[in-house]
């Protein structure tokens, strides 16, 4: 059994704020730290599940905040800024589950802690056919692309909400409640790490046969200010629907997923 892991670490039990996450800020050794252990809790669970084979994507950012001398040794670690597939890499039909480490919940959710939809400077909203989504309704549609069913999300009670919500069956492992973008009431890091270890291990127990799903998807990004939606009709098959907003149709997830992530991409230009 091959396990698929993106790691975010926003909704890591303990991280409430930018200085716990961003490289050069005070705290942000405890924030990888904390990132990490997590990560390495959901590893333990496979294993002990049966997992012969985990890969662990660094989906955060940079892309190289987990610490590679303290994961899990029994696991394959994918590190490193400019990757293709950025949160998902690494992922394809050879696995038979994927879980995403925590996670949170999208811009526009009022209590979700330090939320965002890939690029807070950037991205206002983002729909899928017609559905408000977060980073979890984004990377899902390359799981199901591939045929690899999501067996487990862990963060806060955003995307737990938003997991249950769109992908049947799946287990949640709710480490921390938020009260805003800055603050939450969260689980003990130990006790984060018991429960996710826990589900992980668990929702491995029975795994759904899922096949490949090559449907016809339609994503709509709403960006803060309207130079941005006019920077992303620079790219094919992207039509402007409103001052701010823009549209495109792709024939499957993954396509959806490449043109996302190429807008995003090409838009950091007007805010970095």
């Amino acid at each position: 059994m091959d396990v698929y892991i993106s790691a975010d670490v926003e909704g890591v039990a303990g991280v409430v704020d930018r200085a716990q996450i961003m490289p050069g800020e005070n705290d942000y050794a405890i924030g990888r730290s904390l990132m990490t252990e997590e990560a390495n809790a959901a590893i333990d669970g496979a294993f002990a599940a049966g997992a012969t084979r985990v890969v662990v994507n660094d989906a955060h950012a940079r892309m190289s905040n987990l610490l590679p001398d303290a994961v899990d040794l029994r696991a394959n670690l994918i590190l490193g800024k400019y990757k293709p597939m950025y949160m998902l890499q690494g992922l394809d039909s050879t696995f038979d589950a994927a879980f995403f480490v925590g996670y949170h919940g999208s811009i526009g959710e009022p209590e979700a802690i330090l939320s965002h939809t890939y690029n807070p400077r950037a991205i206002w909203e983002t729909r899928v056919d017609g559905n408000v989504v977060g980073e979890l309704g984004i990377n899902v549609l390359v799981c199901d692309y591939y045929g690899v069913p999501l067996r487990l999300v862990t963060g806060d009670q955003a995307v737990a909400a938003e997991a249950r919500a769109s992908v049947a069956g799946v287990h949640v492992a709710e480490v921390k409640r938020s009260f805003g973008r800055f603050s939450a009431e969260s689980l003990s890091p130990s006790r984060s790490r018991d429960l996710i270890q826990a589900e992980a291990r668990s929702c491995l127990q029975s795994i759904p046969t899922a096949k490949a799903v090559r449907r016809a998807v339609t994503v709509e990004l709403t960006f803060l200010v309207a130079d941005m939606a006019s920077m992303a009709e620079w790219i094919r098959g992207v039509k402007r629907c409103g001052a701010r907003t823009v549209s495109f149709d792709a024939s499957d997830g993954l396509e959806a997923y490449r043109t996302f992530y190429t807008i995003i991409t090409l838009t950091r230009g007007l805010v970095d």
